[in-house]
C-alpha cells in the first residue's frame, strides 16, 4: 500500500493531480466557513443541538447545514436533479431516453439538463428552508422577502460553485469530482465527531466508569462497518460465460471468461432514497404547529425507535431491488452476449439467459440489501441497545460511511490504473 503510494507521488503527472485535488478541495473547505450575509448562525447552532433531526441532517452535510456556509447546500440538489433525470430516462420520456443511447454527445446534453433542474431545486430548496428556519429560529437579522430572495441566490451560487470545483477535479485532477466533494465533506466532520462523542462518553461529568470501554467499542463499530462495507463495495458474483467456436481467436483456446454481476448494484442510492422518504414528513412536520398528529408522526418515523428503524430497513430493501433492475438490465446483457458470439454455459441465448441473469440478480440483490440495511441502521440501533450512546452524535451511520469507503476504493484504482499505464507508456517509449 504504502510502495504504491510513493510510486504515484513518483510520477510527475498524478502528483500534480493529486497536487491539484488538494488546493481545490482546500478552496471547498475554506468556502465552507464563510457564512452567509444576514445570518445569525448561533441561532441555527441553538437549534441543530436541540433537534436531533437538523444535527443528522448537518452531519450528512459535512457540518456545512449547521454553520449556513455559502456551501450550506452541498452538491445534493444535482445528486437529486440526476436522480431524477435518470429515472426520466428508463423510457418514460422518450426524448432522455434517445438522448442516453447517444452516447458521450448525447450524456453531454443530459448533464446539462442535469444541472439546470439542479439550480431550480437548489434555489426552491434554499428559499422554503431559509424561510421555515427564520419562522422556528430566527435565522435572518433582517427577515423581509428581499432577504429571503438574497440567502436563497447566494446558497444557490455556492452550490454551483461547488459543481465548477467539482469538474476540474474531474478534467485536472484525480477524477470523480462531485464524489470527492461529499467525501471531503463528510471527512472534514468525523474529527469533530470522534471528539464530541470523546467528550460525552469519557471526559464529562456524568460520565461513568466504563465510558474509556464505551468510546472504544464505539470506534470497534466504526471499524466493523468500514469493514463490512469494503467487503460490501468489491463482493461480485461471476457468471461464466463461453465464446462460441466462430469466435475463437486463432492461436486461443476456448477457455471461459465470467460477466461480474457486484452484489450491490444500487451503492448508496437506497439508502439516500429511504432517508428522503423518512425525513420529508419529518421535515414538514417540525416547520408546522405541533399537534397530536404531527408528534405521532414524528415519532413513528424517528430513527431512535424501533418502529421507525423497521420502516427504513423495509424502504432500504425495496429501493434497493428497485434501483438495481434500473442500473441492471437482464434484457440487455442477453443481447450483448449474443452480439458478441458468448454463451452462459447450459442455458440458452435469448430468453432462457434473460430468466437465468434475471434470477441471479435477483437473489445477490437479497444479500446485497440485507447488507446494505445493515450497515445504515447499525449506528441507529447502538443507541437503543445501549443508553451510554444515547447522546452521541453516532447520527452519520452508515450512509457517510458507505459513501467515503466507496470514493476513496475508486479513487484508488483510478490512481493505480493510471500508475500503470503511464509506466507502460514509459516502458515502450524504452
Amino acid at each position: 500500500m504504502f510502495a504504491t503510494a510513493v510510486n504515484m507521488f513518483k510520477n510527475k503527472d498524478i502528483r500534480k493531480r493529486i497536487l491539484f485535488t488538494c488546493a481545490m478541495l482546500f478552496i471547498f473547505r475554506f468556502g465552507a466557513n464563510i457564512p452567509v450575509p444576514n445570518v445569525d448562525t448561533g441561532a441555527l447552532l441553538a437549534g441543530t443541538d436541540s433537534n436531533s433531526l437538523l444535527a443528522m441532517m448537518n452531519l450528512l452535510g459535512g457540518g456545512h447545514f449547521q454553520q449556513f456556509s455559502i456551501f450550506a447546500m452541498g452538491v445534493g440538489p444535482y445528486i437529486t436533479g440526476s436522480i431524477i433525470i435518470q429515472l426520466l430516462s428508463m423510457d418514460v420520456i422518450p426524448a432522455l431516453t434517445e438522448l442516453s443511447k447517444q452516447g458521450q454527445t448525447g450524456r453531454k446534453v443530459i448533464d446539462r439538463y442535469t444541472r439546470y433542474l439542479g439550480v431550480v431545486l437548489c434555489f426552491f430548496q434554499a428559499a422554503t428552508m431559509t424561510y421555515a428556519f427564520d419562522k422556528n429560529y430566527h435565522l435572518l437579522l433582517n427577515n423581509s422577502f428581499a432577504s429571503y430572495i438574497f440567502v436563497a441566490i447566494v446558497l444557490t451560487a455556492g452550490t454551483m460553485f461547488l459543481l465548477w470545483i467539482g469538474d476540474q477535479i474531474s478534467a485536472k485532477g484525480i477524477g470523480n469530482g462531485v464524489s470527492m466533494i461529499i467525501f471531503a465533506g463528510i471527512v472534514a466532520n468525523l474529527p469533530g465527531q470522534f471528539k464530541s462523542t470523546y467528550d460525552t462518553l469519557v471526559t464529562a461529568e456524568t460520565a461513568g466508569a466504563n465510558g474509556m470501554l464505551s468510546f472504544l467499542l464505539y470506534i470497534v463499530v466504526y471499524l466493523v462497518i468500514i469493514v463490512l462495507v469494503v467487503l460490501m463495495t468489491e463482493a461480485t458474483r461471476r457468471i461464466p460465460i463461453q465464446y462460441t467456436s466462430s469466435t475463437v481467436i486463432k492461436g486461443k483456446t476456448n477457455e471461459l471468461t465470467y460477466l461480474p454481476l457486484k452484489i450491490n448494484s444500487a451503492s448508496v442510492i437506497p439508502v439516500i432514497f429511504a432517508s428522503s422518504v423518512m425525513i420529508a414528513p419529518v421535515t414538514i412536520a417540525t416547520f408546522i404547529t405541533q399537534n397530536d398528529f404531527t408528534r405521532a408522526m414524528q415519532k413513528v418515523l424517528s430513527f431512535q425507535t424501533w418502529t421507525g428503524l423497521a420502516i427504513y430497513v423495509v424502504l432500504i430493501l425495496l429501493f434497493t431491488f428497485f434501483y438495481t433492475n434500473l442500473q441492471v438490465d437482464p434484457e440487455k446483457i442477453s443481447e450483448n452476449l449474443g452480439k458478441s458470439g458468448t454463451y452462459i454455459p447450459g442455458v440458452r441465448p435469448g430468453a432462457e439467459t434473460k430468466n437465468y441473469v434475471s434470477k441471479v440478480l435477483n437473489r445477490i440483490t437479497v444479500l446485497g440489501s440485507i447488507s446494505l440495511a445493515f450497515i445504515a441502521v447499525l449506528p441507529y440501533v447502538i443507541p437503543l441497545v445501549n443508553p451510554a450512546f444515547a447522546n452521541t452524535n453516532v447520527g452519520l451511520g452508515g450512509t457517510g460511511i458507505i459513501i467515503v469507503v466507496g470514493v476513496a476504493l475508486e479513487t484508488v484504482k483510478s490512481l493505480t490504473s493510471q500508475a500503470t499505464q503511464k509506466t507502460y507508456r514509459g516502458f515502450i517509449a524504452r
